[in-house]
């Protein structure tokens, strides 16, 4: 049965954040709050824990995973970003926003778009996720918990919990963070494309 930790949501208890930093290092799938909605996330360089993820979401080669950074300065690691994109990605992180780049060699093959070579980038405005990022010292490997058959990801930590109990390693209550996935841009092109119309405002992108 996974675990569940109540984190506050702007003091993030730091031995919590620890443990839950170790489980993410062990192998295990965290179910975590972001500035949106509660997202499912492992350690990126970890196989068996994506193919989890896979088969908990039904997810084919086709899905871009995204990797949740901490910073600006993380992403130069995982995205090939040119003065354009990194000026986009200035004015809009952290936010509930994921961006589609073209990835680096440091990102697992697994985890690319099977076509295109492409990541997502993300840099949410959580204070919990970002205090999980800091201790991990790399980015999660992540996606929103939209169940198969679901229009929306899960809201509820206790639901989350009896739901997934047995597929997840983790539970983070962090309260109520929004029923509404990220708005999601491809930057990969000259022209921003909005491939999902999310909780971030894409006015400045259409």
């Amino acid at each position: 049965m996974s675990q569940l930790f109540q984190i506050h949501p702007e003091n993030p208890q730091q031995r919590l954040i620890k443990q839950a930093v170790e489980i993410i290092r062990k192998g295990g799938l965290v179910v975590y709050p972001t500035d949106c909605a509660y997202a499912i996330g492992c350690h990126l360089g970890d196989k068996n824990a994506v193919d989890r993820i896979k088969r908990i979401r039904k997810l084919d080669d086709k899905h871009n995973f995204t990797l949740v950074c901490r910073d600006l300065s993380e992403i130069g690691t995982y995205a090939k970003v040119n003065n354009t994109q990194y000026r986009i990605l200035k004015n809009y992180t952290p936010g509930a926003y994921t961006f589609i780049l073209r990835a680096t060699s440091e990102v697992p093959r697994r985890l690319l778009h099977a076509k295109r070579k492409t990541i997502g980038i993300r840099v949410p405005d959580c204070a919990i996720t970002l205090e999980l990022m800091r201790e991990l010292g790399e980015p999660i490997m992540s996606t929103s918990l939209i169940l198969p058959e679901e229009e929306f990801p899960l809201t509820d930590p206790y639901e989350i919990r009896d739901v997934l109990q047995h597929q997840v390693d983790l539970v983070i209550d962090g309260g109520y963070c929004g029923m509404e996935a990220s708005s999601v841009i491809n930057l990969v092109e000259d022209v921003p494309e909005i491939i999902r119309e999310g909780a971030g405002d894409t006015s400045n992108f259409s």
